[in-house]
């Protein structure tokens, strides 16, 4: 049987960011952890979906509202959505915005600033269609 993990009651983007081994994997996890905290989306677990996890794969395709966040042009989290037939979702890449990415962790608040923005944008560009339910709770992330 198949299970949705992703629970709901309000309006919210299912955030799934890459949380790769660099700064700007490192940044786009920071920015959907902050943009959680807000209220603005609610983060997601992406590994779940790479790793076929049928709750976490149907929750995903499920959801109306789904924003991947990836670091840099490799765009690992876009190709775990499609790889799981995930079609349905926006892309967001942090490289894109200025960013160089690094090996090192460090991240400045202007950075994550920036990005928090540039999903906060996203989000807004998408809130012309249906909307999403807030979720209250979830198997992965509570």
């Amino acid at each position: 049987m198949t299970e949705n993990c992703y629970q709901s009651s309000g309006t919210a983007t299912m955030l799934l960011p890459c949380s790769g081994a660099s700064n700007t994997g490192q940044l786009a996890n920071r920015a959907a952890v902050e943009l959680t905290r807000e209220g603005v989306g609610k983060m997601f677990c992406l590994a779940g979906i790479g790793g076929r996890l049928s709750g976490f794969v149907q929750s995903a395709k499920d959801t109306e509202s789904v924003l991947v966040i990836d670091g840099c042009r490799m765009a690992c989290g876009k190709a775990v959505l499609e790889s799981a037939g995930i079609q349905e979702f926006k892309h967001l890449v942090v490289t894109e915005y200025g960013v160089e990415k690094e090996n090192g962790f460090n991240l400045s608040d202007e950075d994550v600033d920036l990005i928090k923005e540039a999903v906060k944008n996203e989000i807004s560009a998408s809130q012309s269609g249906p909307t999403v339910p807030r979720i209250s709770g979830c198997c992965c992330c509570g």
